[in-house]
């Protein structure tokens, strides 16, 4: 059974940090190119950052400079690293597999977990 599971979000004024964790189950991990994505209220769900299975990442132009997308493949875990946070990076955010399509855009081919929310106010 498949099962992505994050955690880490909360609670952070303008210029904090937060560090998530996505622990996925029930697929070969290693070969698979995995993301975080995010979607704010009223707003799609967008792919902020990606890394392929050797770990070459990928970041949207929002986030980059500031959050870093890493992977342990021996405990099937992907990370975000959020620094510089502002108010638009409130979202809740997933994880999932970011496969390319024909149209050149990158989505996910695993249900949805539950999501973490990350709230940044001032």
């Amino acid at each position: 059974q498949v099962q992505l599971v994050e955690s880490g979000g909360g609670l952070v004024q303008p210029g904090g940090s937060l560090r998530l964790s996505c622990a996925a189950s029930g697929i070969i991990f290693r070969v698979n190119r995995m993301g975080w994505y995010r979607q704010a209220p009223g707003k799609q769900r967008e792919l902020v950052a990606r890394i392929s299975s050797s770990g070459t990442p990928t970041y949207a132009d929002s986030v980059k400079g500031r959050f870093t997308i890493s992977r342990d493949n021996a405990k099937n875990t992907v990370s975000l690293q959020m620094n510089s946070l502002k108010p638009d990076d409130t979202a809740v955010y997933y994880c999932n597999t970011a496969e390319s399509w024909a149209d050149g855009s990158w989505g996910p081919t695993l249900p949805w977990g539950q999501g973490t929310q990350v709230f940044v106010y001032s």
